[in-house]
């Protein structure tokens, strides 16, 4: 009689082909499985971003800072690392006719996330006027006395009207003649069309 067990003739090669197609097929099956389990919370899911909207903040990237007070358009605003307090004034639509330019926080100072910046509102009491230069039909004189103006951007200011009929948007004075982000929010709360 005999003792040991005798398989199908060829029976190694038939494992050595089997086996993988049976492994894949396994590894198949377990990441169907996985995926089509119960779900879990993620963070970034639709009710997540639907509950950020509601609440006005902006998307998560960068930095996070809160601008006040005599800005135009005071909230929350995401800003690049490396970017500057002028940047987020900036962001915010500027300084509107009512900020105290003699008390700005440090515009050059470096962003940190979750910072507040705060731009104050001039004093009633103090008594001073704020008279506005139209950008369309100033003379030299009158805008040489406009923060940020030198003679020869005031120059640069008629030269283009003159060319090209005049300005559409105080933004132009940067993206057309080149000044600076924080010379021009400045400069725009003492400017008019």
């Amino acid at each position: 009689m005999r003792d040991h067990i005798t398989f199908i003739p060829g029976w190694k090669r038939l494992l050595a082909v089997a086996l993988p197609v049976l492994l894949g097929i396994g590894a198949v099956a377990g990441a169907y499985a996985y995926t089509s389990g119960p779900a879990k919370p993620n963070p970034a899911s639709p009710d997540t971003a639907a509950a950020a909207a509601a609440a006005n903040v902006p998307a998560p990237a960068g930095l996070l800072v809160h601008v006040v007070g005599a800005v135009e358009h005071p909230g929350l605003y995401r800003m690049r690392r490396g970017d500057r307090v002028y940047d987020a004034i900036a962001a915010a639509g500027g300084l509107s006719v009512e900020a105290d330019i003699t008390r700005l926080p440090n515009l050059a100072g470096r962003l940190k996330d979750g910072e507040q910046i705060k731009v104050p509102f001039a004093k009633g009491a103090s008594g001073t006027v704020l008279s506005r230069v139209s950008l369309n039909a100033a003379t030299l004189d009158e805008l040489e006395v406009v923060p940020g103006f030198t003679s020869a951007f005031a120059q640069e200011v008629i030269d283009y009207r003159t060319n090209f009929g005049g300005f559409q948007n105080a933004r132009e004075l940067v993206e057309i003649l080149g000044m600076s982000e924080a010379d021009f929010v400045i400069a725009r709360r003492y400017l008019t069309l």
